[in-house]
């Protein structure tokens, strides 16, 4: 049990809570003032720490907190914890929302997207519009090397961004905010000790079939035995990338304008001044004006295979795409094509 009392007690203060408080005050928009946040909490100590410090603050942020634990019902002991995670929330005074999964889901992917539906419907009907995880640089940190591993775009290389909205409706989607990425895990079992925080362990973390499981325990201690605060480097690398992605998005978007035309068959986008452009730059153009226009991108060879059938010297043709899209292109234009005409 926490050693902390409830809210109406003075809370403590420590340079983990002043960090994170500047933190927010410096970007105002992450977490606002006297919002309503929904915190994803696991019982891990990740999310415990984000609990106790978003709990701790909330006097001088004006914030409500509602928990919300989702059990997937892979172990024996998750309902006995998660009954106990409850517990502990009212004696904080602080109100949680249980729900299991049924059926469990049968992979992380399922189990991810069952939880962020769950959360979107919670903050929908209480009109919330932040859900908080408790990610940390090392869950980051893991992510770059997976996603180094498997050749990813530096899109890939830029994953968990601070804030960016639940699903995929942007007007109609809370925000997911991780307030504590520039927190390592060392941090936050600090944290769970010097306020008393308990903890509640899954023992599937310690099985090493899963490749997050064996990154964690095998090559992050080597990197930072090698080099001291990898973890934290690596995240902040992740997030310079994400800001010179936004940045080069932004100017993508202006030179799209001078591409972008409309016709009988729809959006479509100038074919010869496309092709005059750097085969580097063709990419980026066709990739943001897919994702701006609905069908999203494709995949890296197609993407190849369209380039090669656009250059000067090959004729007019079509390409199938997902969910019933088409591309067509005329000597002069590239069409996007939508499911509604496509269709026979």
């Amino acid at each position: 049990m926490s050693a902390a009392g409830p809210a109406d007690q003075a809370p403590p203060w420590s340079a983990d809570h002043l960090r994170l408080h500047r933190q927010l005050r410096r970007q105002p928009g992450l977490l606002p003032a006297g919002a309503p946040l929904l915190l994803s909490v696991s019982g891990g100590q990740d999310s415990m720490a984000m609990t106790g410090l978003l709990a701790d603050l909330r006097r001088l942020h004006g914030w409500s907190l509602t928990l919300w634990h989702g059990d997937h019902g892979w172990r024996p002991e998750s309902g006995h914890q998660a009954r106990e995670l409850a517990a502990w929330a009212a004696g904080e005074g602080l109100p949680l929302v249980l729900e299991r999964a049924h059926p469990p889901p049968p992979s992380e992917d399922q189990a991810r997207q069952w939880r962020y539906q769950r959360l979107a419907k919670l903050a929908a009907l209480r009109g919330m519009g932040h859900v908080v995880t408790g990610h940390t640089a090392t869950d980051r940190a893991e992510t770059v090397l997976i996603n180094l591993a498997r050749g990813s775009h530096r899109r890939g290389l830029a994953s968990l961004r601070p804030s960016r909205p639940l699903h995929n409706d942007p007007g109609g989607s809370p925000q997911l905010v991780r307030p504590l990425l520039p927190f390592c895990r060392d941090d936050t079992a600090r944290i769970c000790h010097s306020r008393g925080l308990p903890v509640w362990l899954d023992s599937s973390n310690d099985d090493r079939r899963y490749g997050r499981n064996r990154l964690r325990a095998e090559v992050l201690p080597v990197l930072e035995a090698l080099y001291p605060g990898a973890q934290r480097r690596m995240s902040l690398q992740a997030e310079r990338l994400a800001q010179e992605d936004e940045q080069h998005q932004q100017l993508v978007a202006l030179a799209l304008g001078t591409l972008e035309q409309r016709g009988p068959m729809g959006p479509g986008l100038d074919r010869h001044r496309l092709g005059r452009l750097a085969e580097a730059n063709q990419r980026a153009l066709i990739q943001h004006w897919l994702r701006q226009q609905g069908p999203g991108e494709l995949a890296a060879t197609t993407l190849e295979t369209l380039l090669g059938s656009l250059a000067p010297e090959q004729g007019p043709g079509q390409m199938n795409m997902a969910s019933g899209w088409r591309l067509g292109w005329d000597r002069s234009t590239l069409h996007l094509i939508p499911p509604a005409i496509a269709s026979p």
